[in-house]
């Protein structure tokens, strides 16, 4: 999948399951985040999303992915409840995370208007190592969208929990 060409489409039911096409949200800003209930690099994110969209005042829709295998609508739904979250894709058997060639959670794909594909990977600069955030690579790719600008950083190396698929331990 290259940068600055379509972003794959693809259509996942959410925890109450009505079905969302990412083509759907064409004409706004989509942020497509392989998410995961257990990953504390998640949950991390999550609340600094929640804050961002504040700011992006609709402009931009978050998708919030679920691709471990072994988590279920239940530890879905608790930790969708426990953040605040109000939407949560199911992608259980992690077709589009292999689509999106997505590895961890948080992996941020960042897609225009158009539905071009103009950010992917990592949230921030945070590492196992470092773990203050210095440069927030999500919302920057964002806001320069927001401007009419491509981002200054297109992409990044993700960190944080490894995608369990399915017949992985």
């Amino acid at each position: 999948m290259e940068l600055n060409t379509p972003a794959p489409d693809f259509v996942l039911p959410d925890l109450g399951q009505k079905r969302h096409r990412l083509s759907n949200y064409h004409g706004k800003i989509a942020v497509v985040n392989f998410w995961s209930a257990e990953c504390p690099w998640s949950e991390q994110s999550d609340s600094e999303i929640r804050m961002y969209s504040e700011a992006w005042k609709g402009r931009v829709f978050v998708l919030r992915v679920a691709s471990n295998a072994h988590e279920t609508d239940s530890m879905l739904q608790d930790a969708a409840q426990a953040r605040n979250l109000d939407l949560i894709l199911k992608d259980s058997a992690a077709q589009v995370a292999d689509l999106y060639e997505a590895q961890t959670t948080p992996h941020c794909f960042v897609v225009d208007e158009n539905g071009i594909l103009r950010y992917r990977g990592a949230f921030d600069d945070r590492t196992f190592r470092n773990q203050t955030a210095s440069r927030r690579y999500l919302r920057e790719a964002v806001d320069a969208l927001l401007l009419g600008r491509l981002p200054d950083v297109q992409e990044t190396m993700p960190y944080g929990c490894t995608i369990v698929r399915a017949g992985q331990s």
